[in-house]
């Protein structure tokens, strides 16, 4: 007799992350197709010019993609930090399977585009396709309808989630060039004290707040991209029992609009703008440009798939109720959604505007194909189950 497992409720906290991530996802796209409408007319260069407009020391860009998405990079850190405390990562069980997907679903991207820029100019750029854009892949599963089983949100939203960690090992470990120890060393000693702090009792944010951003001005100055230290703070301020009295619950809850609303969304408009010139498309068939391609169309879906059947066949963990294969399949499809993390990761792998922009180029064909097949598969799966064919 097939065992019938208790429904899933979703947390008042994870259904605000799940409602705020998919709106800022149709946001997202909003100003991503804004961004390049006005870099192919009339302003473009205006607009171009605008994002390079110098403000202490750095230009508007700078600020974005080293000082905001720190803010991003922290939202990121307490959504880990939540998920391995009283979330799915909680239960060794539980985390296993959204570990083992998202695993399969950097390993074999990375291969994909390895094979094919080994010893080339493009190899840098390996870490492109293994990352998932949270925000546009929640946005459109939520277009999937009200019946997608909550079982799947979750999966999806921890793989992405254990995605975006990975991302993050991956920048600090393959995209910092040189390093300077002694910055290097007064961020990490600004990080112990303030986890100290937190273990003895300290749980005001803003004796946090204050010293995270010297951290932030310390990780910048040593090499080591800035945007590490959102996550470093994340893990410095205090859990507790995680309810509406932590201060990581505060902070995570006050961070969700600014972030989806905001931060996002000015990402978007900062790194889109891209100027298609006459056969632009031609890129596309780049080693580089196919390797992104393959990575996120192929290797997303194929190693989510692939890892998540070989856990689920080694007797580790099952899949979540009302969850069947054609649902890994179109989340595996979805989580080839790279945009945000992999344009991030292309600023740190490559120099060259003309690899930037073919990168980018790569990144929004590959996200607009895996969000379409996504969709695709998840309603036709969602459909079919409602008229009794599942």
């Amino acid at each position: 007799m097939k065992r019938v497992l208790p429904d899933i409720k979703l947390t008042n906290l994870f259904a605000e992350f799940f409602n705020t991530e998919k709106a800022g996802g149709l946001v997202l796209i909003g100003g991503t197709l804004l961004s390049l409408l006005i870099a192919n007319s009339v302003w473009g260069e205006a607009y171009a010019a605008f994002w390079q407009t110098y403000l202490g020391g750095l230009s508007l860009s700078h600020w974005i993609n080293d000082g905001l998405m720190a803010v991003f990079f922290l939202l990121v850190g307490l959504e880990i930090e939540r998920e391995i405390y009283i979330g799915e990562l909680a239960d060794f069980r539980n985390a296993l399977l959204p570990v083992a997907a998202a695993l399969g679903g950097m390993l074999l991207p990375a291969g994909i585009h390895f094979l094919l820029n080994a010893g080339t100019a493009g190899q840098a750029g390996f870490g492109i396709p293994m990352a998932t854009d949270i925000a546009f892949a929640l946005g459109i599963l939520s277009l999937a309808g009200k019946n997608v089983p909550a079982g799947l949100k979750i999966f999806l939203t921890a793989l992405a989630i254990i995605d975006d960690l990975g991302a993050i090992l991956v920048i600090a470990v393959f995209y910092t060039s040189s390093v300077s120890l002694l910055y290097l060393g007064a961020a990490l000693l600004i990080f112990a004290a303030l986890f100290i702090a937190g273990k003895k009792g300290m749980n005001r944010l803003v004796f946090f707040l204050v010293p995270g951003a010297l951290m932030w001005y310390c990780m910048y100055r040593s090499g080591v991209h800035a945007t590490i230290s959102g996550v470093l703070l994340a893990f410095a301020i205090p859990f507790g029992k995680g309810d509406e009295h932590s201060p990581s619950f505060r902070l995570q809850h006050g961070l969700h609009y600014p972030v989806a609303f905001g931060i996002l969304p000015l990402f978007a408009l900062a790194n889109t703008g891209i100027r298609l010139e006459p056969g632009f498309y031609n890129t596309l068939l780049s080693l580089n440009s196919l390797g992104i391609l393959g990575g996120l169309l192929l290797g997303k879906p194929a190693g989510i798939l692939l890892f998540t059947w070989l856990s689920v066949k080694a007797g580790c963990c099952r899949l979540p109720q009302a969850v069947n294969w054609k649902m890994v399949g179109g989340a595996g499809m979805l989580a080839g959604i790279g945009f945000t993390m992999s344009i991030f990761i292309t600023l740190l792998a490559f120099g060259d505007e003309g690899m930037i922009t073919a990168s980018k180029i790569a990144i929004l064909t590959a996200s607009v194909f895996a969000a379409l097949a996504g969709l695709f598969l998840m309603k036709q799966t969602i459909k079919g189950i409602d008229n009794g064919k599942e």
